[in-house]
């Protein structure tokens, strides 16, 4: 009984390395790589990418990114990772969308924080699956990224509405001003 045990703990772990070191596709490493890690910076040695730079452009930067961003997580799918961690996948785009929205400060913030590399990282750690047999998920995995998708759109729109609600205020503001 002992034996069958330790065997059984040893295929579990073995299970359990064969999910840490799954290889992911090569256009998913590549997309995390463009978007966090495609330029360096000389001198100092950090890295940026897409994220970073075409988020500098107003309301729409961050918004473009985010959507790229988003085939690494509907990719998950694809490879059986749990719910808990395409969860975090998707908190992981969110914080990013959410502070990169700031200017200037969210840019520095996207070179730090390189959600796409993070999420390649937890793709390849939770994987059931390799990139082999990656061709389909569940059903109910597909409507929890659906969920998680429909939440960082209601992101976006209300950090549209608060950005438009900011530019109306301070041009109320300019008007006041110009005209006392």
């Amino acid at each position: 009984m002992r034996a069958y045990r330790e065997e059984t703990k040893l295929g579990g772990d073995a299970l359990s390395q064969q999910a840490r070191s799954v290889e992911v596709e090569q256009s998913l490493e590549r997309l995390g790589w463009l978007m966090d890690d495609l330029f360096r910076v000389p001198g100092l040695g950090w890295r940026v990418g897409l994220d970073a730079l075409v988020g500098l452009i107003p309301g729409v930067g961050d918004t473009a990114t985010t959507l790229a961003s988003l085939y690494i997580l509907t990719s998950a799918v694809r490879y059986r990772v749990p719910k808990v961690t395409l969860l975090r996948m998707g908190l992981n785009l969110g914080i990013d969308y959410a502070m990169g929205s700031l200017p200037l400060v969210g840019d520095l913030f996207d070179a730090w924080w390189k959600s796409n590399q993070k999420n390649i990282n937890l793709l390849r750690k939770r994987a059931t699956v390799t990139a082999s047999e990656a061709r389909e998920g569940k059903i109910s995995d597909w409507l929890f990224v659906g969920l998680i998708i429909l939440l960082l759109v209601g992101l976006a729109v209300g950090a549209a509405l608060v950005s438009i609600f900011l530019l109306l205020f301070i041009v109320e503001q300019i008007s006041k001003v110009l005209a006392a």
